[in-house]
């Protein structure tokens, strides 16, 4: 494995994680950047030898500076930063065009999204998380996917094009069943029952999804077109507004997808 020398740009949950990883895999994480000197620090008490700052326009040399900041705050860093001339400067942003290095020619532009939620206090298993490469120059390749490949072994390149499709994609995946599991939560804490009763059934309900097209093994009354059970799921919703609005929109959708060519029921349950 080829060892590099690694600037890592943001303290936030992306760079708590990625930071750490990188020095384990055998790099060095000579600097840790963050607007706030606390972060930086905190992150770099995790990284041998790494020093902490708050200062953009004083990085020290390094064979890769990563940028792990929210899309939003990427093109106000590197008009901020000083990099040295012909630095290579990767972003982990998911829906970010690597365009967004076009008004700084003096860099070089790539990205290292990772394909994963992070969050405090869990640990993450950086050998199965696709990690999705893009170079401006061909020249870069290597040395981006060499830094990959020391952390995950599901390393691929994938355009700003594609890249922009999978970060909606894991929205859908991700954070918007995150906040319905959080309505469920709230529903069987307001009627006096444990979460741990639905545990089983989310776990059968992404192990049925992970196995077959998800729309294949949709189950419910709203494929069912169970008018009876969906009228009395919405009167049970009144005291929720917003979310009866939701159910109702969520079913309008699943039935639509089941009256469409992506359809087949033949795995359907009875749920």
């Amino acid at each position: 494995m080829i060892a590099y020398k690694i600037v890592l740009l943001g303290a936030g949950r992306v760079g708590q994680h990625l930071g750490p990883a990188l020095a384990a895999a055998g790099h060095r994480v000579v600097h840790v950047w963050s607007r706030t000197l606390a972060a930086a620090q905190q992150v770099a008490a995790r990284i041998p030898g790494a020093t902490a700052g708050t200062d953009a326009a004083a990085l020290p040399p390094a064979d890769l500076y990563l940028v792990a900041v929210p899309d939003g705050a990427v093109p106000e860093l590197l008009a901020a930063a000083t990099f040295p001339s012909g630095a290579l400067v990767v972003h982990t942003a998911g829906a970010l065009n690597l365009a967004v290095f076009a008004p700084h020619p003096y860099v070089r532009g790539g990205v290292l999204y990772p394909l994963q939620t992070f969050s405090p206090g869990r640990q993450i298993s950086w050998k199965t998380v696709p990690l999705c490469l893009e170079v401006a120059d061909a020249a870069d390749a290597d040395l981006l996917e060499n830094t990959a490949a020391s952390l995950s072994q599901d390393v691929r390149w994938v355009n700003s094009e594609q890249r922009l499709q999978l970060h909606v994609a894991a929205v859908w995946a991700c954070n918007f069943p995150n906040h319905l599991l959080g309505i469920s939560h709230t529903l069987l804490t307001e009627a006096g029952l444990p979460w741990e009763l639905l545990r089983p059934l989310i776990e059968e309900t992404m192990a049925k999804a992970l196995a077959h097209p998800p729309f294949s093994v949709q189950t419910g009354p709203a494929v069912r077109h169970d008018r009876a059970t969906l009228a009395r799921h919405e009167a049970a919703l009144n005291s929720h507004p917003e979310w009866q609005g939701l159910y109702k929109r969520l079913t309008d959708s699943i039935q639509q997808a089941a009256a469409g060519p992506a359809a087949n029921n033949e795995v359907g349950l009875q749920l």
